[in-house]
């Protein structure tokens, strides 16, 4: 008899029992017990749950950019302290040896989903436009190494990222806009976010997304946030609103801003352009005080400010005058250069002149103001448009994230789309006694450009817009 089995043999016995007992004769439209093995959604507590593993891990700024840097990371409770090791960067995976520890500062923050500790150390003592590699964890349990590059002491050319309100459905539509604002700019130097970066200030599964959108592009490159109203939340009680309690924990921030205003109002020096973030949602007379010393003392070639609810609104029934007359006259005087905001969620930007506290729908030239307004979304939620005489160009139902280069008295500006294409650019430069003089160069019939829709009334509640 022959001993060899043919593998169709085998097959055909196996298909034989199989259809007897019914396991490969199953009905798909049979409604039975098998459904219980149907797709389930993961719940939002499990799908941000801490662990020993570090996560959220964000670098950001707290002093010198040229020699320090701060980088912030999550764990769960049972991570009691947290440490960094550091190494200069180099060719060889020896760096490893070279590595030395530091003992991080950690924090506990309880949320709807969990019980985490964040923690945080700002490097010391770096050396200028030199690139380091690092890794975070708790002695067994370490991230991958990231690298990041410390600011040079010298006015040299950089490149960062701006992004408007990113707030909702952030890990499935504002996840597209970080990477494709990476793959054109990946050498950026910093990345600022004017505000909204979530819907919901506390709300835990929120701010995993954002994390979750950025990878390990946070981890990387520097993020600049000031804090929209979203990051605000009102106490039912007291009907108070305080700033949500995410923002301390997760982003280590310079705390040399107006009292009661630290890590939310501050400003960094990068390479020739001084960077101001200011925090639009209170206490407006304060920051303004703090803003115009900060301006008069300012050795850098450029100055560039963001904050969140804008000095010019680019829909019809959302105006901020008290804002614009405390603060524009700054601006004014000491001539700052752009303005990046966001809340409108459309985009609107201005040409390179504008009077002093302009009231909305007036057009007036002022030879000696250089400042240009930006306002733009990078997320999905979207307002009607209403075009406005300060606007020179304009756009809705975009999702936007712009790319902005300085190269000594050269500021070049682009507007991109999510998918890439160019929206808007123009360049600024600078004049010994005279405003910047600008140069549009935006593309002359836009893909995304919606003429008839600009004159649409704007049509969403103040509710909806809130």
């Amino acid at each position: 008899m022959n001993q060899d089995h043919h593998p169709w043999a085998v097959f055909a016995i196996l298909a034989l029992l199989a259809s007897s007992t019914g396991v490969w004769a199953h009905d798909p439209d049979e409604k039975d017990a098998s459904h219980a093995h149907a797709p389930r959604p993961v719940s939002a507590a499990a799908e941000h749950q801490p662990s020993a593993l570090p996560d959220r891990v964000i670098l950001t700024w707290a002093g010198d950019p040229r020699s320090t840097q701060a980088v912030t990371w999550r764990t769960d409770g049972t991570v009691e302290t947290g440490y960094i090791e550091l190494a200069e960067d180099e060719d060889s995976p020896k760096f490893r040896d070279k590595a030395r520890r530091i003992t991080a500062r950690t924090e506990e923050l309880g949320t709807e989903l969990s019980h985490a500790h964040y923690h945080s150390v700002q490097f010391e003592g770096l050396k200028p436009d030199t690139k380091y590699v690092y890794r975070v964890g708790d002695g067994v349990n370490w991230s991958e190494w990231f690298q990041f590059r410390t600011t040079s002491d010298k006015p040299e050319p950089f490149k960062f990222i701006y992004f408007g309100d990113a707030q909702n459905d952030l890990k499935s539509m504002w996840s597209r806009v970080m990477r494709e604002a990476f793959s054109d700019a990946p050498r950026s130097r910093f990345i600022i976010h004017a505000g909204d970066l979530v819907n919901n200030a506390n709300n835990d599964a929120q701010w995993g997304e954002w994390h979750r959108a950025g990878g390990w592009v946070n981890g990387m490159i520097p993020s600049l946030p000031v804090p929209g109203n979203h990051e605000y939340e009102k106490d039912k009680t007291t009907g108070q609103s305080s700033l949500t309690r995410h923002w301390r924990p997760q982003f280590t921030l310079p705390t040399h801003g107006p009292e009661g205003l630290e890590e939310c109002a501050y400003h960094v020096d990068v390479q020739g352009a001084r960077i101001i973030g200011l925090n639009s949602n209170l206490k407006h007379e304060e920051q303004a005080v703090w803003l115009e010393k900060l301006l008069s003392n300012n050795p850098n070639t450029w100055t560039i400010i963001t904050f969140h609810h804008p000095i010019y609104s680019s829909a019809k029934d959302r105006d901020n005058p008290r804002l614009r007359a405390t603060w524009q006259p700054i601006f004014d005087k000491y001539k700052v250069d752009l303005v990046l905001q966001g809340h409108d969620h459309t985009y609107g930007r201005s040409g390179p002149r504008m009077s002093e506290n302009v009231p909305v729908g007036v057009s007036l030239v002022e030879p000696d103001i250089g400042t240009v307004y930006v306002v733009s979304v990078s997320g999905p939620k979207m307002y009607n448009l209403t075009t406005q005489p300060w606007m020179k160009r304009s756009a809705e139902d975009t999702q936007l994230y712009q790319v902005i280069s300085i190269d000594g008295s050269v500021l070049r500006y682009e507007a991109r789309t999510a998918k890439g294409s160019l929206y808007d650019a123009f360049e600024l430069r600078k004049r010994p006694g005279l405003a910047n003089l600008m140069i549009d160069k935006a593309p002359a019939t836009p893909e995304n450009r919606r003429p008839a829709a600009t004159e649409k009334a704007a049509a969403v509640s103040s509710e909806v817009k809130r």
